[in-house]
């Protein structure tokens, strides 16, 4: 089993639904490259409402033809881990924003077969 407990940072990634590196979305890419990284998890986050920088809002109303909603990506990793990839995340990124906090784990396991 993997020991992860104590200090440790979450981080948070905002984003837009139609953000997107070639055809596929930035969140999908995102979460296979922290997982290809060896990151203790990763999830995503779907927004109902929302706006960013440009102050446009968005929702999930029925009406609306165009959805853009917005994504949050959180992971808890260790500040060495995010701080060595940073780089490589902003490169992927072409907007949104990006946010540090420190957390502190007191539990990480995985479901055991019975």
């Amino acid at each position: 089993m993997i020991q992860f407990s104590g200090e440790k940072v979450l981080m948070r990634i905002f984003l837009g639904e139609s953000d997107k590196i070639g055809h596929r979305p930035l969140y999908e890419v995102l979460v296979e490259f922290f997982r290809t990284e060896g990151f203790a998890g990763a999830t995503v986050l779907r927004g109902i409402a929302g706006f960013g920088a440009h102050s446009v809002f968005h929702t999930d109303k029925l009406l609306r033809l165009s959805l853009d909603l917005p994504i949050i990506i959180e992971v808890v990793e260790s500040q060495e881990k995010i701080d060595a990839l940073m780089p490589r995340i902003d490169e992927m990124m072409n907007g949104g924003m990006i946010t540090l906090e420190k957390a502190t784990v007191i539990r990480y396991t995985s479901k055991e077969k019975l």
